[in-house]
């Protein structure tokens, strides 16, 4: 990920279900669906297009800033963890 250019945060992990790889996820910017995101932590390191997100169980194609949302996520990640837009 080092040759990507991480540009803007678009918020945090704050919990994470690892039997339904789930991430909830506290923004401080928007996000769509669509968009390509990189999540990055201590020992977490990836990237993935945000293909599933929802508030309150109800599917949503968009959200915003002071929103938390649950983020359907490919690997594991872990409270605290930076998710950046690229």
């Amino acid at each position: 990920m080092s040759e990507q250019v991480m540009n803007t945060p678009v918020g945090k992990v704050t919990n994470y279900y690892a039997k339904i790889n789930v991430a909830v996820i506290e923004l401080s910017a928007p996000l769509k669906k669509g968009d390509e995101i990189a999540i990055k932590g201590a020992t977490t390191e990836f990237t993935q297009t945000v293909e599933s997100m929802q508030i309150e169980r109800e599917d949503i194609e968009s959200a915003q800033s002071g929103q938390a949302i649950g983020l359907k996520v490919k690997e594991r990640v872990r409270i605290g963890d930076t998710v950046y837009r690229i």
